[in-house]
């Protein structure tokens, strides 16, 4: 094949990149968007085995077929509460797979293989994708332990870990300019990539779970960068586009999530942010006997007189999968004559759109669901606010100036603005930012606890006895 037809499907791919990537930009057309990408990725990678220089396919097969069987059983056996997880985990394949094919590359040309010449563009990729991707490859795998409660969830901060952090980003730099200046030697590479693995883990281990969501998105960003540098290596332009769409869509959601959450970017990655965790006694201290608790039938008399009701939900909706629940609480409501909307806060669950994704799997019509700026001025007009799960988001401690407070400054739905509010939740038990939360005990809020599932198909059916 021509270098010359290889290009034209190389543009034709990137194209179908760029749609699918402003296809995935609402929910109408994210499937076709979805298609597109994929398409466009099957293009590049037939085209790239086609390449003359791909001289046999058995490896290529076998790790097609091995990668295919992993993909398939990770997707049917992920439940949607996991999949914050699969992203991180392959965010870090990604930034991973860069760095050793990058790696592999290095060797080839020192061997005089397919690769002509070792430049100055050729070194300076190399070493960008090996220690972007180091980073991604052990920071994603800290992200997806925390997540997955292999490893504690709370910021483990060691000491004087910034002048560790420091020293290691200037051995990394060190090793790269060795590279630069002396490339008839892969070792300072593959040192490199070791010691930027072990950056990763240090960098993400003093990062709380109120953060992790913010984390995920920029270890995205670092793989693509990582696929970016590998495509400079190998003078690949379909994997260069690729690998920029996605790091720089990665920067723009990391930035739009700090913003949701009043977080600069250092912040989140330096400081071990979520350092401070409220003890029981603590909890004790602010509960203190003053939780008022509520039975199904209570709840379903308070939604039958409101005129005006809200659902916010959170990570507790998708554990318990109540949102086909919600769904038929929602149709009865409205069918009763009850006005029903959806507060969505940008880092609500575990990852962005996690809400969305879970409300548009049980068909709640997506103009429903209503952003935090936008329903906020509203909630002094609403009857009854339903918080199904979540706590930080609707944490009104967010609000206080006191900067040791994890979530602190944090915009949050003001659901404690509402005349009523209902919480759904299994128990008094903290959010991802481990500190109690004032709203459990507020004048106007009752506790219905239990499963959410149950909780909503409880009101549901006392809605219709009634």
């Amino acid at each position: 094949m021509s270098k010359e037809l290889i290009d034209l499907f190389y543009l034709i791919a990137a194209v179908l990149f760029i749609f699918g990537l402003k296809g995935l930009s609402h929910p109408r057309t994210a499937v076709r968007g979805n298609f597109f990408a994929a398409l466009g990725m099957l293009i590049a990678i037939v085209v790239t085995l086609l390449d003359k220089r791909i001289i046999s396919f058995e490896v290529i097969i076998a790790g097609i077929v091995v990668g295919a069987l992993i993909g398939v059983v990770m997707a049917y056996k992920a439940p949607m509460t996991a999949i914050p997880q699969v992203v991180a985990i392959f965010n870090g394949f990604g930034g991973g797979a860069s760095a050793l094919a990058v790696g592999a590359a290095l060797e080839e040309a020192l061997k005089g293989g397919f690769i002509e010449a070792i430049d100055m563009q050729f070194t300076i990729a190399a070493v960008s994708s090996g220690l972007i991707g180091g980073v991604s490859f052990t920071g994603s795998a800290i992200a997806f332990a925390k997540l997955q409660g292999l490893i504690t969830g709370k910021p483990v901060l060691l000491r004087g870990r910034h002048v560790i952090n420091v020293a290691l980003i200037l051995i990394c730099i060190a090793l790269s300019v060795w590279l630069v200046v002396d490339s008839t030697s892969s070792m300072p590479f593959w040192i490199m990539v070791g010691v930027a693995s072990l950056l990763g883990i240090l960098l993400v281990i003093p990062i709380g779970g109120a953060d992790m969501p913010v984390v995920i998105s920029l270890l995205n960003a670092y793989s693509g960068i990582a696929a970016a540098g590998h495509g400079w290596v190998l003078n690949n332009s379909v994997l260069i586009v690729a690998g920029s769409l996605v790091g720089a869509a990665g920067f723009i959601l990391t930035a739009i999530m700090c913003r949701a959450m009043n977080r600069s970017l250092a912040n989140v990655i330096f400081a071990g942010v979520g350092a401070v965790v409220t003890t029981e006694v603590e909890s004790d201290d602010i509960y203190a006997g003053r939780v008022k608790s509520a039975s199904p039938e209570e709840v379903a008399m308070m939604l039958e007189g409101a005129q005006r009701v809200v659902i916010a939900p959170g990570y507790g909706m998708a554990v318990s999968q109540a949102q086909y629940a919600i769904q038929d609480l929602t149709n009865l409501l409205e069918s009763m004559g009850v006005e029903v909307d959806f507060a969505i806060h940008p880092v609500a669950g575990r990852m962005p759109g996690h809400m969305n994704v879970l409300l548009a799997e049980a068909n709640i019509p997506y103009e429903k669901l209503r952003e935090m700026d936008d329903i906020n001025p509203t909630f002094r007009h609403t009857d009854v606010v339903l918080v199904v799960g979540a706590n930080d988001v609707v944490n009104p401690m967010a609000r206080e100036a006191d900067q040791s407070i994890p979530i602190a400054g944090m915009p949050i739905l003001n659901v404690d603005e509402a005349r009523s509010i209902v919480i759904i939740k299994r128990s008094l038990s903290p959010g991802f930012a481990g500190i109690a939360n004032p709203l459990f005990v507020a004048d106007n809020c009752l506790m219905l606890f239990g499963d959410a599932k149950k909780m909503a198909m409880d009101i549901t059916a006392a809605l219709k006895q009634a």
